[in-house]
């Protein structure tokens, strides 16, 4: 399960992925997570209400930020958590293999933007409008 960040488009772009890499099905923006027998339905928000969706397990799922009401740590649990240890480990001590599985093929720009143009009121902007013939 993959959180919502800041940004729609950069998780869906990683969970996407993960799926695509892992060959698995996905689940986006998920507000309900109900695991079943060999599946999991999820509910999502869309434009017009909720969706209901079933996947089949093993399956990436990235959660929206309905999913779980958020717990908000104490003082005193804060404090407890300042002091705790954390131990370093490496992906190897995990047993994950970290080896690049995409390459990069091409990098361009993008094309430079021509600069704009300042006119003084709205009828000589009309007039370049009609010009260039976008009206």
């Amino acid at each position: 399960v993959s959180p919502l960040f800041k940004s729609r488009k950069a998780v869906v772009s990683t969970q996407s992925t993960g799926a695509g890499m892992l060959d698995w099905p996905q689940g986006t923006m998920a507000s309900v997570v109900e695991v079943g027998d060999g599946s999991v339905t999820i509910t999502r928000e869309i434009d017009g209400g909720l969706e209901d969706i079933n996947v089949s397990l093993p399956a990436v799922v990235s959660a929206d930020l309905r999913l779980n009401e958020p717990r908000y740590a104490t003082l005193p649990n804060i404090m407890k958590a300042k002091k705790k240890k954390i131990a370093k480990m490496s992906p190897d001590d995990l047993g994950i293999d970290i080896t690049p599985r995409l390459k990069v093929l091409n990098v361009v720009d993008p094309p430079v933007r021509e600069a704009g143009e300042k006119v003084p009121d709205v009828s000589t902007l009309m007039d370049k409008l009609k010009e260039k013939g976008h009206l």
